[in-house]
């Protein structure tokens, strides 16, 4: 029996979309993917998720790939972009909402850096959370099995009485290899909700 429903953040609780993070600065479309190749999708990103890298190391080191005039830009994109407006996925907060409501335990587990502590709070169905896993604290990723047990162990949780959504199927496979089921979510609100019924979760169609 489900006791437990563990969310994911990016792309399940809030919209994550990089580019959007750096068309706010106003740059030319050369810069947008100069910032997008050297900030988002290089390794100094997942290593500050991971802990192996603070946020001032990875800076340095994303620094020195960049020109001078884009060392604020990347500034912005790695300190600041969690102080603009957070967009909630659209339905998400009624599902945690009410998957809380039919008495389930709500948990999140996250791929980030320690920032989320200062800003979840901002996210809505947040108030619903009996706790948090920030991959950044534990010095362990999704879908490294580490994480998943530092979840099971922190909350004295059972694997199988736990269903993880997450945008990402190599977590859930990680969550799965563990006993903990789930589901991928890919924006589609009313295939999780069927999900989660077929789960034993009584939520609403």
């Amino acid at each position: 029996m489900i006791r437990h429903v563990i969310f994911d953040m990016g792309q399940v609780l809030i919209q994550w979309d990089p580019k959007t993070i750096i068309a706010r600065l106003g740059l030319t479309e050369a810069k947008n993917a100069l910032l997008l190749r050297e900030v988002f999708q290089g390794f100094e990103w997942s290593a500050m998720d991971h802990g192996i890298l603070t946020a001032e190391e990875g800076l340095r080191r994303i620094r020195a790939r960049l020109p001078e005039s884009l060392h604020s830009a990347a500034d912005a994109c790695v300190l600041d972009w969690w102080k603009a407006p957070l967009c909630p996925m659209p339905g998400m907060a009624d599902l945690v909402r009410e998957v809380r409501a039919l008495g389930y335990d709500i948990y999140l587990l996250s791929n980030a850096t320690s920032d989320l502590h200062r800003y979840f709070s901002r996210i809505p169905g947040s108030e619903c959370f009996d706790g948090l896993v920030v991959s950044a604290d534990e010095k362990a990723i999704k879908p490294q099995r580490e994480i998943y047990e530092a979840l099971f162990s922190r909350y004295r949780l059972k694997p199988e009485e736990c269903y993880f959504i997450d945008d990402n199927p190599a977590n859930i496979d990680g969550a799965f290899a563990l006993g903990m089921p789930g589901s991928v979510f890919f924006g589609d609100m009313a295939r999780l909700r069927s999900e989660l019924r077929a789960a034993g979760i009584g939520v609403e169609a």
